[in-house]
Formats: structure tokens, C-alpha cells, sequence
């Protein structure tokens, strides 16, 4: 995994394809082998493998506060 993809919990992400509600942001809710992540707009979440996951990452908008 390249240095642009170092995302954790609660990071919001642009996936390669928007959602259907016309946003393409989400955020990271559950990391484990499966990574579930919010749909910022309609509030619709997802469960997808990380593998998945990594393929579909476009980029890390905004990093979660600490």
C-alpha cells in the first residue's frame, strides 16, 4: 500500500465511483478485514473487504482529529 492510502477510523474518503445520492464522500465508521464507511450525504453505510477497499480509495479528503 502506497503513502497517499494511510487511512484510519473516522477519515473521510473519495471512493472512484459516487454513491447514488450524488456525494462522494464517506466516512470510515469500522476497520477490521472489512472496512464499513458512511455515506456523508444519505447517511447509507456499507461494508466492504479491505481489499475492495483499496482498490476502490481514490483519495483521503480529510484526516480525522485526534
Amino acid at each position: 500500500m502506497d503513502q497517499s492510502k494511510q487511512f484510519g477510523m473516522n477519515d473521510v474518503v473519495e471512493m472512484k465511483k459516487p454513491h447514488p445520492c450524488g456525494t462522494n464522500e464517506w466516512r470510515i465508521i469500522r476497520m477490521g478485514m472489512d472496512i464499513r464507511i458512511k455515506c456523508e450525504g444519505c447517511n447509507h453505510s456499507v461494508l466492504i473487504p479491505r481489499k475492495k477497499f483499496e482498490k476502490k480509495l481514490k483519495k483521503i479528503i480529510s484526516k480525522a482529529e485526534d
